[in-house]
């Protein structure tokens, strides 16, 4: 009798103890996500970061093929990359330039296709270099090329790469240029082409190349780089901006110089950490509101891996210019971006 209480007991306890079906068939809480980052978010080389945020929240990073074929890389938070695969393979890659690189890639959203502009050009390569044009119908890929836009012998630009497309009162554009002037040209409605009758436009001088244009409020911010991208611990690159009422122009610096006669303001210098830092993506808001931009620099730490992915907030002062916190790279522990 009484082994017969102690096993019921048993069973009771045990029953209490064990987990019910429906528990066994829960999925595990998953881990709290970090809430801070440090620079770099990518260890390894990413120069000349372009991003897209499609309609599932996901963000997507194009960049230069220093993995082969143009990288695609993805995330939800600017942090956290995987790499996706490549735009173009070996047998679908562009070929106008031949022995060529594929620079300085720009995603664009036109018409419900996803479009990528790059740059095609050996190195030194300044007059035959040029910017070709690629399609897909997910931003994943597979891109399929279109072919050249124009070569700088043929559109009258030397060093005609690091393209830059925008919209802007019912009118599409493109932008680009590297230390020979940065210029601007209509596109057909397509953005496969240029417009038959378009005419080439400087909007600065020879100091700058990587244009991006920013508009925020009545103004147009054109960020670019000046200095030396690429010969590492070396390299002077550096983030400058200046900003016009205008599209084309003329931008000015914040003391109200002409970009065109090679005036800017700094954005982001090097620092005991980071060199060589610019080439921004598009700047990307937050849902608290905060804007983030993208770049490439040099980690002092590690100057053989190549030009590696940095993240900050752009921050705007009191008379609307952008500014990054110390202006240079964050180090250290930095909130994470919360989409």
């Amino acid at each position: 009798m009484r082994r017969a209480l102690l096993f019921s007991t048993l069973c009771f306890l045990l029953a209490q103890c064990s987990p019910s079906d429906e528990q066994q068939k829960a999925p595990l809480s998953p881990a709290a996500p970090a809430a801070e980052y440090a620079n770099p978010v990518v260890a390894g080389s990413l120069p000349d970061p372009t991003i897209i945020r499609t309609d599932d929240g996901w963000f997507y990073l194009y960049a230069t093929e220093d993995h082969r074929n143009t990288p695609i890389m993805k995330s939800k938070n600017l942090v956290k990359w995987g790499l996706v695969g490549t735009a173009f393979t070996d047998a679908t890659r562009p070929n106008f330039e031949p022995g060529g690189g594929l620079w300085a890639p720009d995603i664009c959203y036109i018409n419900g296709k996803y479009v990528l502009y790059y740059s095609m050009s050996v190195w030194g390569g300044g007059s035959t270099c040029g910017i070709g044009v690629a399609v897909a119908d997910k931003p994943g890929g597979p891109f399929e090329d279109r072919g050249k836009l124009f070569r700088s012998n043929e559109i009258g630009v030397h060093n005609s790469i690091d393209p830059f497309y925008m919209e802007d009162d019912g009118k599409k554009y493109l932008f680009w240029g590297s230390f020979h002037g940065i210029y601007a040209a209509e596109l057909n409605d397509d953005g496969l082409s240029l417009k038959n009758t378009a005419e080439k436009t400087r909007i600065a001088g020879n100091a700058f190349e990587a244009t991006y244009i920013h508009k925020r409020g009545g103004y147009y911010y054109l960020f670019a780089s000046v200095g030396s991208c690429c010969e590492g611990i070396s390299s002077t690159y550096k983030l400058v901006v200046g900003r016009a009422e205008a599209l084309l122009g003329g931008y000015v610096s914040k003391e109200g110089a002409p970009m065109m006669h090679d005036s800017y303001t700094v954005v982001i210098a090097p620092n005991a950490y980071f060199v060589g830092n610019g080439h921004c993506s598009e700047i990307v808001q937050d849902t608290a509101g905060q804007d983030w931009v993208l770049y490439h620099g040099v980690d002092v730490s590690d100057p053989n891996s190549g030009r590696k992915l940095l993240l900050d907030q752009v921050k705007w002062d009191e008379n609307g210019w952008p500014y990054i916190e110390g202006g240079s790279p964050s180090h250290g522990k930095t909130p994470i971006p919360q989409f």
